[in-house]
């Protein structure tokens, strides 16, 4: 069985791209897609924060996989040049699921 040759890949922005800035994203899961929600998040006092949320990104499973696959290679690659990243326990906490 031969291997399909991979087709070249021309990147072009649309005319409404833009690039932004994320310190919070959340995730919704359906049967059918995933929804990642993203924002900025500030720390309005010791008790409130808020976050702003700014573009909301659905995507298949199949993607959402691929995605988390290139995402553990990257931060393996990051983690191996510049040390391990830890995380704030208080951060962990899994929020709803819809």
């Amino acid at each position: 069985m031969s291997i399909p040759t991979q087709p070249n890949i021309k990147l072009v922005n649309a005319a409404d791209y833009r690039e932004g800035y994320a310190n919070s994203v959340q995730v919704r899961v359906s049967v059918w897609d995933f929804f990642l929600v993203f924002g900025t998040l500030q720390q309005q006092s010791e008790s409130q924060v808020e976050i702003k949320n700014f573009q909301g990104i659905y995507l298949s499973p199949q993607q959402v996989k691929a995605l988390m696959n290139v995402l553990q290679q990257n931060l393996a690659s990051y983690e191996s040049t510049f040390g391990e990243i830890k995380l704030d326990p208080r951060m962990m906490a899994a929020g709803p699921v819809h």
